[in-house]
């Protein structure tokens, strides 16, 4: 139910807005903690933003804090990445996913990857040439 788009090749400093579209009228994201995700080839999987929209509550990785915003658009039930000051290091597929947790606790567990999602998106590419 959800899918993850906006990926690109960009040059180092560059941005890329990300977009995670809900489908499905019953999916409302206010009842989701919300995290986007990311692998790079031969690394493991880590959340770079997670985010209770309903509550406000937002967490960032420290590698991604200050160049990247996760926001969302109740009108068209989506929710974005918007990466600023992008490094060949954000070279990764990213992912957005949701689980049914609100609280600032299980917000801030989502975000070291303490749950099973209930779903996932398919990735988007983002490459960053130096």
């Amino acid at each position: 139910q959800l899918q993850a788009s906006g990926g690109g090749l960009v040059q180092a400093g560059g941005s890329l807005r990300l977009s995670c579209v809900a489908s499905g009228s019953t999916f409302d994201f206010d009842d989701y903690g919300i995290g986007w995700f990311r692998q790079a080839p031969g690394k493991e999987r880590e959340a770079v933003s997670c985010f209770s929209r309903g509550d406000g509550i937002t967490y960032y990785a420290d590698s991604v804090r200050g160049r990247f915003t996760i926001s969302s658009d109740y009108t068209k039930n989506t929710v974005y990445l918007q990466m600023s000051r992008l490094e060949p290091e954000d070279t990764a597929v990213y992912y957005c996913a949701a689980v049914g947790v609100k609280t600032p606790d299980q917000i801030r567990r989502l975000c070291r990857g303490e749950y099973d999602m209930d779903y996932w998106g398919r990735g988007t590419q983002v490459t960053v040439s130096s």
